[in-house]
């Protein structure tokens, strides 16, 4: 492979302003990551060490190796919404490693509305349960939970992917062979004791970890007796009396450590059959990916600019690159491993769609792990298009995306916008890993595009109703508030606040997460079936 040439002067004016830029939107981001980590009240805070317990952070810090990278997922889910308390929706959730094996791990943080499960927890829930499951990982929680968030309990409780489905997919994950350790370190009610309940083997801790269905309050209510938490569901009852807890501890401190026994007893993971090459750096600097992308999304710029500073010596492989020019593919290596790339480089064409259904099926073939670079406005529209059959073409690339069954990663590094968001394998088209720069854009349409049609449609209503136009005043009420609502809405921290993505990350550690992400892909096994027909060139 080449290495690419870049044509970026970081001294440039051009290059100056759209990294400045860039730098905002990064304070904005370390800004609100510090006060999701660490703003809690001082009230929970002194009933945390009046328990004898140790915050969420401090735990998870002690149950990772030291110097091991952990790569975070949904770190700043649920921020702005609620009442803008409900940090990290509740929980501490990524993937580390523990005595030397990579695990996805869930620490509940009760000083976050004393642990309860609000409807963006249970969705973050079930996002690291399926990461452990498309990746083959032993999965770690700490638990310290009171249950459901009740006012909210409708959207907790009844749906196919509200809480229940927590449970459900702990069934799958045991019958998958998937190791499940639960260490019980503070409550742990109503549905939340069915975690310890359903895993290979749980840690109890005495004094303030309490297993129950329902807790000393319901139980008199519901019955009549009075009885405290420890007599109800704690370490001596679980651990001696029912059984239902398996390892004594004596506090946070022993638990964390008999967690750590756990995890080394394990059997180890099946040998990677990734095609891993050694590592090297690429020729030019991750941080000067600060610089590469425009303030301005209508902006173009070069996606082989930002190739260049993730791959391996900067090198890449490219395919039909003088056809469907808007759309960049081709092969390079990311921390050693091979992957696919496929990368905008302005609206998708129908020869776009036609080569991206081809290379998806070299890459599903050869089993290359697929990385997608979205800046993406979607597909192009018009009657020259439709009569070019742009629809079929582009009903090929999407559904090359969604059969594949090698690995995708994506990151949206720009705009992803309409069907170009699913064809470039958004969310719902299940990528293992999906990661946002700040400056990121989302939505059906550009913000002054959507309130053009709404203007259009009325107009076009008023001319049916024998009225005229709208005035231009009029226009203007009907423009700003979708113009306010799609600035909003469509902002990379609302989408990771929702958890559309599994995080907001800095441009220059780009190369890093997905390489993270690569190697945890690696471990998986082979699914043991692609597709049955030969390459079509489409």
């Amino acid at each position: 492979m080449e290495p690419l040439a870049s044509a970026i002067d970081p001294e440039s004016p051009e290059f100056k302003a759209r990294a400045l830029a860039m730098a905002g939107l990064l304070a904005d981001l370390d800004r609100d990551l510090t006060a999701a980590r660490s703003d809690r009240s001082e009230k929970a805070l002194a009933r945390h060490r009046e328990q004898g317990k140790l915050p969420a952070s401090e735990r998870l810090d002690r149950l990772l190796d030291a110097n091991t990278p952990f790569l975070e997922v949904g770190a700043l889910a649920a921020h702005g919404l609620y009442d803008g308390g409900v940090h990290k929706a509740g929980t501490f959730g990524g993937i580390g490693v523990i005595s030397g094996r990579e695990c996805v791990v869930s620490v509940n943080d009760a000083m976050v509305k004393g642990g309860t499960i609000y409807p963006m927890g249970v969705k973050k829930a079930l996002r690291l349960q399926a990461i452990a499951m498309e990746n083959h990982l032993p999965f770690v929680s700490l638990i310290d939970s009171g249950g459901a968030f009740l006012p909210l309990q409708s959207e907790v409780f009844p749906d196919a992917d509200d809480g229940g489905r927590i449970f459900y997919n702990q069934a799958h994950m045991s019958r998958m062979g998937l190791p499940q350790i639960t260490a019980v370190m503070g409550l742990c009610t109503a549905g939340a004791a069915y975690i310890p309940a359903m895993s290979d083997e749980v840690v109890h801790v005495r004094g303030t970890g309490a297993i129950f269905l329902a807790g000393p309050p319901l139980v008199k209510a519901a019955t009549g007796e009075e009885v405290t938490s420890e007599d109800l569901g704690g370490a001596e009852l679980h651990c001696s009396v029912s059984g239902v807890s398996d390892h004594y501890a004596e506090d946070d401190a022993d638990a964390i450590r008999i967690v750590r026994e756990l995890v080394a007893n394990l059997p180890p993971p099946a040998a990677s059959g990734a095609d891993l090459a050694s590592p090297r750096p690429p020729l030019y600097p991750p941080e000067e990916l600060n610089g590469i992308v425009p303030a301005e999304l209508a902006e173009p710029f070069d996606i082989r600019e930002i190739i260049a500073r993730i791959t391996d010596d900067s090198a890449f492989l490219e395919f039909k690159p003088r056809y469907g020019a808007t759309l960049v593919c081709g092969w390079a290596r990311i921390h050693g491993y091979k992957v696919g790339i496929l990368g905008n480089n302005g609206v998708l064409f129908s020869e776009c769609a036609q080569k991206a259904a081809h290379f998806i099926q070299l890459c599903e073939k050869r089993r290359v792990p697929l990385l997608f670079l979205q800046n993406v406005p979607g597909f192009m529209v018009g009657r020259e298009y439709e009569r070019g059959g742009i629809t079929k073409h582009g009903h090929q690339m999407v559904n090359a995306v969604a059969t594949a069954t090698v690995p995708k990663l994506t990151v949206i590094v720009g705009g992803s916008f309409g069907a170009g968001n699913y064809a470039m394998c958004g969310r719902a088209y299940g990528p293992r890993f999906l990661w946002t720069w700040p400056n990121a854009r989302i939505g059906v349409m550009g913000a002054a595009q959507a309130a053009g049609v709404l203007i259009s449609v009325a107009n076009g209503q008023r001319a049916r109703a024998g009225l005229p136009p709208l005035t231009t005043e009029e226009e203007s009420w009907l423009r700003t508030p979708v113009l306010e609502g799609q600035a909003r809405e469509g902002s990379a921290m609302y989408s990771t606040a929702n958890l559309w993505d599994d995080g907001i990350i800095a441009p220059a550690r780009t190369r890093d997460v997905l390489g993270l992400c690569l190697a945890v892909c690696a471990r998986a096994p082979d699914p043991g079936f692609r597709s049955t027909f030969g390459t079509f060139r489409v």
